[in-house]
């Protein structure tokens, strides 16, 4: 559908061997995360080339490779570390990967912040900042100024695209900026993204990838990125 732009009910039964019914339902989900509008007989795409999915859509994409990611960040976090964990889908994984450790932790992201509340060991700091709706992502001037106040052990940043040319690259600018921030403010910077986004480039720039210590992706990574990335110092680890 991000392809045609509007798709018929009937033509996503050919394509996908499901039933109508099947497709109807799904179509309906879809609906009600923003991703699309119904009309009689299908469906018309509302994402406009170049913009990110909905956080709920993207929640359930490569969940699974998200969560064996997550699994080794925590392992390269010792105990008694102070990490900042960027915002997004796969860095939620890391806060809950990362619940029931002795570390300081700061999120940049309500959801992240939600799921580590009330964790038994783990010191918990919320920045300051604007919430971007749905996504949750913490961003602008007192965000930034939280950072600037502390230096971290490790920063965990999320990307929407990360190309060995083009570095890691963000959909919005004020998330990009907020990102900067975060590197800025940590000793060790590990990028985590699904080898999907290894073949993208977003809109805005956050830094070259010599900025990064280390990249932790899935095996769906495309085997030329991660050699350039490897060649440019980064340690690049595929779960």
């Amino acid at each position: 559908m991000r392809e045609a732009g509007r798709v018929g009910v009937a033509e996503l039964a050919e394509l996908t061997g499901a039933s109508e019914m099947t497709v109807r339902r799904d179509l309906e989900t879809l609906a009600a995360q923003g991703v699309l509008e119904r009309y009689r007989g299908g469906a018309r795409s509302l994402l406009l080339r170049g913009e990110e999915p909905p956080f709920a859509l993207r929640s359930q994409e490569a969940s699974e490779a998200k969560r064996r990611i997550a699994a080794e960040v925590a392992e390269l976090i010792s105990d008694g570390e102070s990490v900042v964990l960027d915002s997004g889908t796969t860095c939620l994984e890391v806060a809950r990967a990362l619940e029931h450790r002795r570390i300081t932790v700061m999120p940049l992201s309500l959801h992240a912040v939600n799921a580590l509340v009330g964790a038994p060991h783990l010191t918990l700091l919320v920045p300051g900042g604007r919430p971007r709706p749905g996504e949750q992502a913490l961003t602008g001037p007192l965000t930034e100024a939280s950072l600037a106040a502390l230096r971290f052990d490790t920063a965990v940043i999320g990307c929407c695209g990360l190309d060995a040319a083009n570095g890691l690259t963000a959909y919005d600018l004020e998330d990009a900026a907020a990102k900067r921030a975060a590197m800025a403010s940590a000793r060790r910077v590990i990028a985590v993204a699904e080898g999907a986004k290894l073949t993208r480039t977003a809109l805005a720039f956050v830094a070259p990838v010599s900025a990064l210590h280390a990249v932790v992706t899935d095996g769906s990574a495309p085997e030329d990125q991660t050699d350039r990335l490897t060649a440019a110092g980064v340690t690049v680890r595929k779960m």
